[in-house]
C-alpha cells in the first residue's frame, strides 16, 4: 500500500515541479554558468529559507537574483550596506505630514519579495539586526504598526571573503538564521568565453519573461513538505548533526580538538527541508541519501565553530564535513 501512495506522490511532484525547468532556462538567457548558485537560491525559495552568499565580486549575485525576481514576477529591492545605514533606511519609518499634522508610515526596501543585502557585514549590528529581525518574524514594526511581509520573501545576502577591513563579521547566532551559506567560485573557461561574447554583443540585457506566479511558489512549498523521507533517511540526518557534536561517539575521535561547537537543531531542520526540496528540483517524490549529501556543505558550514587548533592547521568547515560525510554510514 506504501508503495502505491509513493509512487501517486511521486507522480503529483512531477507534476508540481514542471515550472522548475522554465525558470531554469528563462534564467539561462542572463546567467551563464552558476548553476549551483541557481539552484542554490531555488531551494532557499522552496524552503521559506534565506540564503547567504559568499564570492568575489563580479560573480553575477546581483544579477542572480534580479534575474529570479523578474522571472517569478516578483518586486525586488536591492540595499547596499555601508557604515552609515540606519534601520529606518531599511524597514521604514514615520514621516510628519505638515499639512494633515499626523506622521504617516514610509515603508522601507524590506517591503519586496527578493531582498539583496549587498555586502552585509559592511553595516553595523543595529542594522544588520534590523534585517534579520524582518527575515525571521516575516513581519516588521514601525511606529505603532505591525506589518506582515509578503510572501514569498526570500533574502540574499551577499559577503566578500577577502576584505574584512571596516568590517563588521555576522555573530555566529545571526548567521545561524540562514538556512544556507554558499560559496560561489569562478566560471570555468567555457562559461567566461561565453560571458564576454554576450556583454559584447549586448545579449546580457535580454529580456526576462514572468515564467511563473508568486502562488505558484506558496504551492510549491507545499508540495515540498508532502515529499516522502523514510527514516532511515532522517536517522541519516541525525547521525550526520550528531556526529558533529560528538564525533567521538562516531568513531571521528581526531575531530574532538577541531570542533568547537557543533550543528544547532536548526542544522536537522534545514538538512531535512534542504534535502525535500533538492528532490523536489530533481522532480523526485522521495528523498534519498544523495540529495542529503548533495545540500550537506551548504545547510553546515557556517553552523560548525573551529577551534584555535583548527585554524592553525588550517582546517575548514568543509574538510570536517566531508570527514564526517566520509565515516557515516549510508542508508
Amino acid at each position: 500500500m506504501q508503495s502505491i501512495d509513493i509512487e501517486a506522490l511521486n507522480q503529483q511532484i512531477y507534476i508540481d515541479s514542471a515550472f522548475v525547468e522554465t525558470l531554469q532556462q528563462e534564467a539561462a538567457k542572463v546567467i551563464v554558468g552558476q548553476d549551483r548558485m541557481m539552484e542554490r537560491l531555488l531551494l532557499g525559495l522552496l524552503c521559506r529559507g534565506h540564503v547567504l552568499l559568499e564570492g568575489l565580486p563580479g560573480l553575477a549575485k546581483t544579477l542572480a537574483i534580479k534575474t529570479l525576481s523578474k522571472a517569478v514576477d516578483a518586486r525586488f529591492s536591492r540595499i547596499q550596506f555601508t557604515p552609515d545605514l540606519l534601520p529606518a533606511d531599511i524597514i521604514g519609518t514615520m514621516i510628519y505630514n505638515p499639512s494633515t499634522n499626523q506622521f504617516t508610515v514610509r515603508k522601507g526596501p524590506v517591503f519586496a519579495n527578493f531582498i539583496l543585502a549587498d555586502e552585509i557585514n559592511r553595516a553595523p549590528a543595529k542594522v544588520q539586526s534590523a534585517l534579520l529581525e524582518a527575515m525571521q518574524e516575516r513581519q516588521v514594526t514601525i511606529g505603532n504598526d505591525t506589518f506582515t511581509l509578503e510572501e514569498p520573501f526570500l533574502v540574499l545576502a551577499t559577503q566578500n571573503p577577502i576584505e574584512q577591513e571596516g568590517t563588521y563579521p555576522l555573530p555566529e547566532a545571526q548567521v545561524d538564521r540562514f538556512m544556507l551559506k554558499v560559496k560561489i567560485t569562478y566560471p570555468n573557461k567555457e562559461e567566461e568565453r561565453e560571458i564576454i561574447r554576450r556583454n559584447l554583443s549586448g545579449d546580457v540585457f535580454a529580456e526576462i519573461h514572468p515564467v511563473v506566479k508568486p502562488a505558484d511558489i506558496l504551492k510549491a512549498r507545499e508540495s515540498v513538505r508532502r515529499i516522502y523521507m523514510d527514516e532511515k533517511v532522517e536517522r541519516y540526518i541525525l547521525d550526520i548533526v550528531f556526529a558533529t557534536r560528538t564525533p567521538g561517539e562516531y568513531g571521528l575521535r581526531n575531530l574532538e580538538p577541531l570542533i568547537n561547537y557543533g550543528g544547532s537543531p536548526r542544522a536537522s531542520i534545514n538538512l531535512a527541508l534542504a534535502s525535500k526540496a533538492h528532490a523536489f528540483l530533481q522532480r523526485r517524490g522521495y528523498v534519498v541519501p544523495e540529495d542529503v549529501r548533495n545540500v550537506c556543505h551548504d545547510v553546515m558550514r557556517h553552523r560548525l565553530g573551529l577551534t584555535y587548533e583548527a585554524e592553525a592547521e588550517n582546517i575548514t568547515q568543509e574538510d570536517i564535513i566531508s570527514k564526517v560525510l566520509d565515516t557515516i554510514e549510508v542508508p
